[in-house]
């Protein structure tokens, strides 16, 4: 799926099955140009806390010690802007556990030594503040909302430069055979207008564009 699959052709094929909102906020951005990541969600909901706990971390630890192998860590701080959730450490423990990525509604850190172990992390910015006292893990494996698309564990995630888009388990098996459909037709129409054909006439002969 990584190798052969864009966010770009199962987008359009949600599209087709009448699933419109699952693409994500376009400021989720990858730390690292060409970088992929696909796999199942495992769901993370944070909130702005304003104290430091008795005893912090400890769902965001109990998250990340859950996660599975080819298990994306999927979460939302819904927009804050006061921290960073994830950072070297959180993907050192995710590579571990043989996650494939981390795909954040919010701010990460630890650029540098993230794009070095090639861990594919997305998120809407950089920032060096640690959650400490300011954001908390308050569930995972729940819905959530991660940059305006709605979110459950399990789900399959795939993300490119174009952008984060998220398959619903419920047809997940008709989006991935249509998907390899399109895109083995679509290597096809690059071929035909390569050798000169017409937009029209591909458009016309195959009806994608």
């Amino acid at each position: 799926m990584r190798e052969q699959f864009y966010a770009a052709v199962i987008a359009d094929i949600l599209d087709d099955y009448g699933y419109r909102n699952q693409v994500m906020s376009h400021i989720i951005r990858p730390l690292k140009p060409e970088t992929v990541v696909a796999g199942r969600a495992k769901t993370v909901l944070c909130s702005d806390v304003y104290e430091i706990p008795e005893s912090p971390y400890q769902k965001e630890i109990e998250a990340v010690d859950r996660l599975a192998a080819n298990q994306v860590l999927v979460c939302t701080t819904n927009g804050s802007v006061r921290y960073s959730f994830w950072g070297e450490l959180l993907s050192t423990a995710a590579v571990a556990r043989s996650a494939t990525g981390a795909v954040i509604d919010g701010f990460t850190r630890d650029t540098r030594a993230i794009i070095e172990m090639d861990f594919p992390v997305f998120a809407t910015g950089r920032l060096p503040t640690d959650s400490k006292g300011r954001g908390e893990v308050v569930d995972y494996d729940v819905t959530i909302d991660c940059g305006g698309v709605t979110v459950n564990t399990g789900d399959i995630v795939f993300g490119d430069d174009d952008g984060v888009v998220v398959i619903p388990q419920e047809v997940e098996q008709q989006v991935i055979q249509s998907a390899f459909r399109k895109v083995n037709q679509e290597n096809q129409i690059r071929q035909e207008l390569l050798e000169g054909a017409s937009v029209r006439s591909v458009f016309d002969k195959y009806g994608i564009l």
